[in-house]
Order: C-alpha cells, then structure tokens, then sequence
C-alpha cells in the first residue's frame, strides 16, 4: 500500500509558477509515478510521468516545455515544477504510483496507476 499526499497547489495569473510537491509513504523510486489532472466536466488527464531509476520521463504536449517532473527518490517526493501556467491548466492535479514498467503511452493513462492521492487545486486566471 502507496499512500500519496500532495501540497503545493493555490491560485496564480497566467504566466505565473507554482511547484507541486508529492510526499509517498513508501519507496517509489523504482516506480512509475505520474502526476495527473482533471477540470470540472473533464476526463481525467496524465500531465507528466517519471521513472526515477531508469530516467525515463512522458510528456503531455500540452505540458511539454513548460512543467518538469522531477523525483527525490531519498525522500520519496514527487515534484512538478510548472511554469508559464494558462488558464486552460486549471484542475485539480493528482499524484499517482504505478507498477515499474511501461511503455511511454501507457505512462500517462490513469487506469495504468494503483494509487492516487488526494488532490490538489490549481487555478489560473487570466
């Protein structure tokens, strides 16, 4: 059992940063852990996914250049680091564990991941 508990999300403009933080409770560093979000009336939708042993890292485009994913595999934290944030990345953003391997299209589906955490809000305004 993977217990997952995210902090870091609040209201910022667009074209502002806020940096997501993941604590696990358990090793996940040899573990796929993505981070995940969905808007009201939306599916849900993978944003970023890391292997931190293996050094493999997914993408959403809609993500790519702008947030980055990162691991502290000593403290078992997830990060996601997200700049020049648009409106259109309001959500609520979870943290995810998933099994150690997978391929880079299934990295970002969510019925790929066996936990999720709690949430946390982010929203942008304009």
């Amino acid at each position: 059992q993977v217990q997952l508990v995210e902090s870091g999300g609040g209201s910022v403009q667009a074209g502002g940063s806020l940096r997501l933080s993941c604590q696990g409770s358990a090793y996940t560093y040899a573990r796929y852990m993505a981070w995940f979000r969905q808007a009201p009336g939306k599916e849900r939708e993978g944003v970023a996914a890391i292997r931190g042993n293996m050094g493999t890292i997914s993408y959403a485009d809609s993500v790519k250049g702008r947030f980055t994913i990162s691991q502290d595999h000593i403290w078992n934290t997830l990060y996601l680091q997200m700049n020049s944030l648009k409106p259109e990345d309001t959500a609520m953003y979870y943290c995810a564990a998933g099994p150690s391997k997978l391929t880079d299209m299934e990295a970002l589906i969510s019925d790929n991941y066996n936990y999720f955490g709690q949430g946390t809000q982010v929203t942008v305004s304009s």
